[in-house]
C-alpha cells in the first residue's frame, strides 16, 4: 500500500509522466510547404476540416466536381513533409501528427495517396 502512494507521489511531482507542467504536449508540425494562406483561418480548420472535405468528397463522387476549394489533393501538396514529401508518413507530419494528439484514426489514406505529386516530381523521393 505504501509503494503505491509512494509511486503516485513520485509521478504526480516528477513531472515525467505528465510532460513537465502536468500539461499534454501539443502536437509538433513541420511548416506548410507551399501557399502563404490556408483556404481557411487555422481555428475554423481545426475544427471543420473534415466537414469540408466530406462535402467536397460528396461533390467529387457524385457530381464530378474537382479541383475545388477544399481539395484533399491541394490540403496534400501545401502541407506535406519536406522530408518525407507526405502528410501521414512521419510523427510530425502534418495531418499525423494532429490526429495522434487528438486519438483520431486516419482513414483517407487507406484510398488516397498521402505523397504530395509536387514534391515527390521535384526534390524529396
Amino acid at each position: 500500500m505504501l509503494s503505491r502512494a509512494l509511486v503516485l507521489v513520485l509521478l504526480t511531482t516528477s513531472g515525467v509522466a505528465f510532460g513537465g507542467d502536468g500539461r499534454t504536449p501539443l502536437p509538433v508540425i513541420e511548416p506548410a510547404t507551399a501557399g502563404a494562406q490556408c483556404v481557411e483561418p487555422a481555428e475554423v480548420m481545426r475544427r471543420n476540416h473534415m466537414r469540408f472535405l466530406e462535402h467536397q468528397r460528396d461533390d467529387t463522387v457524385r457530381g464530378g466536381v474537382r479541383g475545388a476549394k477544399y481539395s484533399l489533393k491541394a490540403c496534400i501538396d501545401c502541407h506535406a513533409s519536406t522530408k518525407t514529401a507526405s502528410v501521414a508518413r512521419g510523427e510530425t507530419n502534418f495531418c499525423v501528427s494532429c490526429h495522434s494528439y487528438a486519438a483520431v484514426r486516419i482513414d483517407c489514406f487507406d484510398c488516397h495517396t498521402s505523397k504530395s505529386s509536387k514534391l515527390v516530381q521535384g526534390s524529396v523521393k
